[in-house]
């Protein structure tokens, strides 16, 4: 499975990727909307993991772009909003 995970926090992030990692899928991660749009446009992804509050943006807008163009690839929000 490959994953692009969208978290701009670092101790998350890494953790997430390292377990993703350990349990033999691949990972890209990266911390920000704009390089998200780029890697989305570039590759195909069977999951994205996307924070809700990053450093160029909120995660739902970018989601509902993401649909509005037609992209269907499954999203899991991560957010540590309470």
């Amino acid at each position: 499975m490959r994953i692009l995970l969208i978290e701009d926090d670092t101790l998350l992030g890494a953790a997430v990727r390292d377990q993703i990692t350990a349990e033999g899928h691949s990972i890209d991660w990266v911390t920000r909307l704009d390089e998200a749009e780029d890697h989305l446009r570039a590759a195909a992804y069977d999951l994205v993991l996307l924070d809700l509050m990053l450093p160029d943006g909120r995660g739902l807008p970018f989601l509902r772009e993401l649909r509005g163009r037609g992209d269907v690839t499954p999203v899991m929000i991560l957010t540590a909003l309470d």
